[in-house]
C-alpha cells in the first residue's frame, strides 16, 4: 500500500566553497601554480597582484531596484563619468574568449607568449631509423614496422608471431606467415641496437646481449651456459649449485656473475626521457633551527598575491551610481557579480589553505621537536593523524589531505610529511617507540651483515629482541618488505 508522508531530517552538506578548499588542500605546491593559472584564465574577475581594501565591497543585486526599466529602454549607466561602461560590448568580448586586457581597464599591449616544445627522438623512432640496415623490400618493410610497433618501452616484444600476422592481415591487408615474421625478428635481434632488443623474455634478452660480446672467452661461454641452462638457479642465487654443475672455482664464478650483472635487463630503458620538472621535489615548508628555536615558513608559491579585478569593480560601481537600469543591464551585472563572488571565494580558499597548512605543520614540529633538532630517526615519536587532529582541532580527513604529497625541507634533508607518521611499538621496558625507529635499526643491522651469510628473518628477530624490541618474526618480514629489502637468500653476494 502506497502512502505519502512528511519527514524532517537534519543533513550535513558541503558548500561549494568547502569542496573547493578541500581540493586545494590536497594539491602539492608543484601543482598549485598551475591550478591558480587555470582559475585566472577561467575567471577574468581574478587577477594576480597585491590585494586592495576595495575588493571586500559587496553589491546586493537581489534587491528590487526602483529605477529598473524594460529592456527596450535605451539608458546609460551613469551620466557623470567621462568614460561609460558598455556592458554588452564587454560580454561580447567575454564570449569571444577575450577579456579585454588591451582596454582602458588594463592598459598596454598584451605580450604574446609561446610555450617552447621539447624535440626528442624516442625509442621506437630510433629503431625505425635502423631499418635501412636490413635491406628489405616494401612488403617486408611493412612487416618490420609492425614488429617494431609491438615492442614496448623496455625493449621487449609483447606480441606472438601469429598475433602479428593477424594484425597485419586485419589492420593493413598484408598477407604474411609466422615464418616470415620470425625471420625478420631474428634479423632485428642480431643487428639492431641496443643489443637484447626485441626479445620475448628476460632470459632471451640476456642471451642476445652475451652473444653480441666479442671476443669470445671462457668467462663469456660460462655466462652463456648459466643463462641458457641454469637460469632458474641464477635468479634464485643458488650459486653453490651453479658452481657444482659447471665445476667453477670461487674466483671463476665471481667473474662470470660480474659479467652477467653488467647486462641490461631493460634495453629500452636508456631511451626513456625523464621530465626533470617531475623528478624534482618542491618543498611546501621550510624549517630552520635558530639557536634551538624551530622557525617555520611556507613556500612563497603557496602564498600567491591575488586580487579582485579593478575593471570589474568599476563596472559594479558604475551600475550602482546609475539612475536607470534595463533588463539586459541587470542580467549582465548579475553575471559580473557571479564572477566577483567566485574570485572572492577562491582568494579566501587560498588564504584558508595557507592557514591550515601552517597550523598542521606547526603541530607536527611541536610533536616531533627532538627529530627536527637532531635529525635522528630514533627520536621520532609514534604519531598518527588523530594526534595532530586533536592538537589542531581539525578533522582527521583535513590533516590527511595536508599530509598527502607535501614535503618539508630541513637542515637534515627534505622529507615527506607522511614520513613523520608511524604506529607505536612497545619495548620490554614498557616504553612506546615509533615503528620508524625499529625500521631504522633493522636497516642498520642488515647493512652491516656479512653478505656471504646474510641474516634470516628469525635471526633478525632475535637481534631486535636483544635490543629490547619485542617484535614477532612476521612483523620483521613485513617491515623488511616495506623497506624494499629482499629475503636473505637474495641478499647473498659472492
Amino acid at each position: 500500500m502506497l502512502r505519502q508522508s512528511q519527514q524532517q531530517k537534519l543533513l550535513q552538506k558541503l558548500s561549494p566553497q568547502q569542496i573547493q578548499l578541500m581540493k586545494l588542500l590536497q594539491i602539492p605546491t608543484a601543482n598549485l601554480e598551475e591550478r591558480i593559472k587555470e582559475e585566472l584564465e577561467e575567471n577574468p574577475a581574478l587577477e594576480s597582484g597585491e590585494t586592495s581594501p576595495e575588493e571586500n565591497s559587496e553589491y546586493d543585486l537581489d534587491a528590487k531596484d526602483e529605477n529598473y526599466e524594460d529592456e527596450n529602454d535605451d539608458v546609460e549607466l551613469t551620466d557623470d563619468t567621462s568614460e561609460k561602461v558598455e556592458l554588452d560590448d564587454f560580454l561580447k568580448q567575454e564570449d569571444d574568449g577575450d577579456y579585454g586586457y588591451d582596454s582602458d581597464y588594463y592598459g598596454g599591449d598584451q605580450e604574446q607568449k609561446t610555450t617552447p616544445v621539447r624535440v626528442e627522438t624516442n625509442f621506437h623512432d630510433y629503431l625505425l631509423s635502423q631499418l635501412g640496415m636490413l635491406e628489405l623490400d616494401a612488403h617486408k618493410q611493412k612487416i618490420a614496422e609492425q614488429i617494431i610497433g609491438s615492442i614496448d618501452d623496455d625493449g621487449y616484444l609483447r606480441r606472438e608471431p601469429g598475433a602479428i600476422v593477424d594484425d597485419l592481415a586485419f589492420g593493413q591487408n598484408i598477407s604474411t606467415s609466422a615464418e616470415e615474421v620470425n625471420d625478420i625478428i631474428r634479423q632485428i635481434q642480431s643487428q639492431f641496437d641496443p643489443s637484447g632488443v626485441c626479445a620475448w623474455t628476460l632470459q632471451e634478452c640476456l642471451l642476445l646481449q652475451l652473444k653480441r660480446i666479442t671476443p669470445p672467452t671462457e668467462v663469456l661461454q660460462n655466462a652463456i651456459d648459466i643463462i641458457e641452462k641454469y637460469f632458474n638457479e641464477f635468479t634464485k642465487k643458488h650459486y653453490d649449485k651453479i658452481q657444482r654443475y659447471l665445476n667453477l672455482s670461487d674466483e671463476e664464478l665471481k667473474e662470470v656473475i660480474h659479467l652477467i650483472i653488467k647486462l641490461s635487463p631493460k634495453p629500452g630503458a636508456a631511451f626513456m626521457v625523464t621530465n626533470k620538472a617531475e623528478s624534482y621535489i618542491l618543498p611546501d615548508f621550510f624549517v630552520y633551527n635558530n639557536n634551538g628555536n624551530l622557525e617555520l615558513s611556507l613556500n612563497s608559491k603557496n602564498a600567491p598575491e591575488l586580487r579582485i579585478s579593478q575593471g570589474y569593480r568599476e563596472m559594479m560601481q558604475a551600475y550602482d551610481r546609475g539612475d536607470k537600469k534595463n533588463k539586459r543591464q541587470k542580467e549582465a551585472v548579475l553575471f559580473i557579480k557571479q564572477k566577483l563572488d567566485a574570485a572572492k571565494w577562491f582568494i579566501d580558499a587560498i588564504k584558508q589553505r595557507q592557514h591550515t597548512l601552517l597550523q598542521t605543520m606547526q603541530a607536527i614540529i611541536d610533536f616531533q621537536k627532538d627529530f627536527f633538532l637532531t635529525g635522528d630517526d630514533t627520536n621520532l615519536r609514534p604519531m598518527i593523524l588523530k594526534d595532530i587532529a586533536a592538537i589542531t582541532h581539525l578533522d582527521i580527513s583535513t590533516v590527511s589531505r595536508v599530509a598527502n604529497s607535501k614535503y618539508v625541507q630541513t637542515e637534515f634533508g627534505t622529507y615527506s610529511l607522511k614520513y613523520f607518521f608511524s604506529e607505536a611499538l612497545q619495548t620490554d621496558s614498557g616504553e612506546e617507540v615509533s615503528t620508524r625507529e625499529v625500521k631504522t635499526i633493522l636497516t642498520e643491522i642488515i647493512g652491516s651483515e656479512n653478505k656471504r651469510k646474510p641474516y634470516s628473518d628469525e635471526k633478525l628477530t632475535d637481534m631486535l629482541t636483544e635490543k629490547g624490541y619485542n617484535i614477532a618474526r612476521r612483523t620483521v618480514a613485513k617491515y623488511r618488505e616495506q623497506l624494499n629489502i629482499p629475503v636473505a637468500r637474495l641478499r647473498k653476494e659472492l
